[in-house]
């Protein structure tokens, strides 16, 4: 993988593209007045990041970048702070001062609202596998700026783990947490969207196991949570009690 930075970095914009690419095990290469399509073919290699001011960008398969931006999860927040349910927080009964772990985080969108539902006191903690993926969303979290403190605040409280949730959902003790999530990429989309593919490409798409549902119920004291498309299988053949908003299905353990 090629890590790169602007035309002109900044002596701190270099450093920080030196500690991506060490992470990563990328090679740092100069941009200089390079485009990113002649980098690609001087270097033979066609996965390429940027890290510049607008944050890490992760060039694949698509001409579209995968890079960390709150997206919908930041109308939905905003529509908490002025007094509005949503319907996710409603259905896991989220409550501020909850734990949470966001088994398949993604690009954070659940876990950003979770965060805010759970306020200062409550702690969010979000795996994701995938480490360039992980690396991109956590740069992001801590680095994206809104209008609203509060909404900032909740970025930053966001606890990223690069691992696979079972081994991180083995570790935990029994009734530890209030709220385990999963929101797996869909094995069958709901429509092509050209927004989704650079995260298609680089997710984990592995279907999710019993074993993690089992453990996730030992671990979680209020609901263990399943988002799915609406004719999946999936809630059938791992246990969940089936529940639509909209045209998202959501299915729903409760822990004895």
């Amino acid at each position: 993988m090629i890590v790169t930075t602007p035309h002109k970095p900044t002596e701190e914009q270099l450093a920080y593209a030196q500690g991506i690419a060490a992470e990563l095990g990328g090679r740092l290469v100069p941009r200089k007045q390079d485009s990113l399509t002649l980098l690609r073919e001087k270097y033979g290699d066609n996965h390429l990041l940027v890290a510049d001011e607008r944050g890490l960008r992760y060039y694949e398969e698509s001409e579209e970048p995968l890079y960390f931006h709150p997206s919908m999860a930041y109308v939905r927040v905003k529509r908490m702070r002025k007094g509005e349910h949503d319907p996710l927080m409603t259905l896991t009964g989220c409550q501020p001062g909850d734990s949470v772990v966001d088994c398949t985080a993604g690009l954070g969108s659940d876990s950003i609202v979770f965060s805010y539902a759970v306020g200062a006191a409550g702690s969010v903690t979000a795996i994701e596998s995938e480490p360039i993926l992980y690396t991109v969303v956590r740069e992001g979290l801590q680095s994206y700026h809104t209008e609203h403190t509060d909404v900032n605040e909740a970025f930053r409280r966001i606890q990223m783990r690069n691992t696979n949730h079972l081994e991180y959902l083995r570790q935990l003790a029994d009734k530890s947490v209030d709220i385990v999530y999963f929101d797996p990429m869909f094995r069958k989309p709901m429509h092509d969207s050209s927004a989704l593919q650079p995260l298609r490409g680089l997710a984990n798409n592995e279907a999710l196991s019993q074993q993690s549902v089992k453990e996730a119920v030992r671990v979680a004291r209020k609901a263990v949570v399943l988002k799915e498309h609406a004719a999946s299988g999936e809630f059938e053949r791992l246990g969940f009690q089936r529940q639509h908003i909209n045209k998202i299905a959501y299915g729903v353990i409760l822990p004895t």
